[in-house]
């Protein structure tokens, strides 16, 4: 495997350090889009017993921000609840933003990398076939299985492209499609709150 690596030329150092980064990134992601980390189960029914209780003050407010996003984003509409119900979506949607850009995180390099390692691999092809040529105007065909075995070579880099870009393209996609889902949650825990906070009638989520 080693010598089938280094037969692949000097491209494939920048391969095999995309390779390490989408397992590191996919890594990462996965333990940090847990959904019990993002949106823990029964904070929002918490969250509403302690106001109720007028309990979320100071520095339970401050823990609240601290514990999870969806902690972050009620905390920001409770902050700001008592100067209306549109002020209080407004600060709830500013909120959800820096925590979707929190949840999107890194997500963009695992789609460059996918799109990117195959054009590596493809021009580590294009450079083997250059030389491959170049060989065959200086010693001729005489030889068809070091032709053969110089071809395998160029080839190698294309293969390694993409064998990195289709885990690198899966993963961005089923992040992506995650984050989706974790967004749409989050707003409905927010809605639950201000329609909660702005009426007399809520409903246990």
């Amino acid at each position: 495997m080693y010598q089938i690596f280094l037969s692949g030329g000097w491209l494939m150092w920048p391969l095999l350090i995309c390779s390490i980064i989408v397992v590191a990134i996919s890594i990462e992601r996965f333990i940090t889009l847990k959904a019990d980390r993002i949106i823990p189960s029964g904070m929002l029914a918490r969250v509403w017993q302690q106001l109720r209780n007028k309990e979320l003050q100071g520095e339970q407010l401050k823990d609240l921000r601290d514990s999870s996003p969806l902690g972050y984003i009620l905390a920001a509409g409770i902050s700001n609840s008592g100067h209306g119900r549109d002020i209080m979506k407004d600060s709830i949607e500013e909120a959800a933003g820096q925590i979707i850009h929190e949840l999107e995180r890194f997500l963009s390099i695992l789609s460059t990398i996918a799109n990117m390692a195959p054009l590596i691999g493809l021009l580590g092809t294009v450079l083997g076939m250059i030389q491959v040529f170049a060989d065959i105007m200086l010693f001729g065909t005489g030889n068809a299985a070091e032709l053969a075995g110089g071809i395998s070579q160029a080839l190698i880099t294309t293969a390694a492209g993409l064998t990195i870009a289709i885990p690198a393209m899966i993963s961005n996609r089923y992040f992506e499609r995650h984050v989706e889902s974790l967004v749409v949650q989050l707003e409905g825990q927010a809605t639950k709150l201000v329609d909660a906070m702005h009426s007399d009638l809520f409903k246990q989520p």
